[in-house]
């Protein structure tokens, strides 16, 4: 029996920790009074570019099991900077359609959920490598 965690599977709260942080975050922008439209706008994109992110994964998991490298890494890329404009495009649209308050608390939101995201991805790859591929 080994201590060893099980490889490739972080638990939730550490593989979709910038989501539970968007959860919490809702109560704090309306009991501070922050604005909602930047919340809300911004908790759309977040969804959305997990949405994508996960549709690449599968994708490029798909390329790497046919030993398509290439392929496997154009959709990682393009859904990199898909993701990036999701987010980005809607910071700046509620910033100009809406007031700035609320692009700006959407900015400030999005910066919180990005180096969440990434510290839980630091982390899962850390505490949980995903096994060898089979044959190596």
């Amino acid at each position: 029996m080994s201590s060893a965690p099980d490889r490739g599977r972080a638990p939730l709260a550490l593989r979709y920790g910038d989501v539970i942080v968007l959860a919490a975050a809702l109560p704090v922008f309306a009991l501070a009074d922050l604005p909602l439209v930047g919340y809300a706008a911004l908790a759309v994109a977040w969804f959305a570019q997990h949405a994508v992110l996960a549709l690449a994964e599968a994708r490029a998991g798909e390329a790497l099991a046919r030993g398509d490298r290439r392929l496997a890494l154009g959709i990682v890329g393009g859904a990199t900077l898909a993701r990036l404009w999701l987010v980005t495009g809607t910071i700046l649209g509620v910033g100009l359609l809406g007031d700035r308050e609320d692009g700006l608390a959407a900015a400030v939101l999005a910066f919180i959920l990005v180096t969440i995201h990434l510290g839980c991805l630091a982390f899962t790859k850390l505490l949980y490598p995903e096994p060898p591929p089979e044959g190596s």
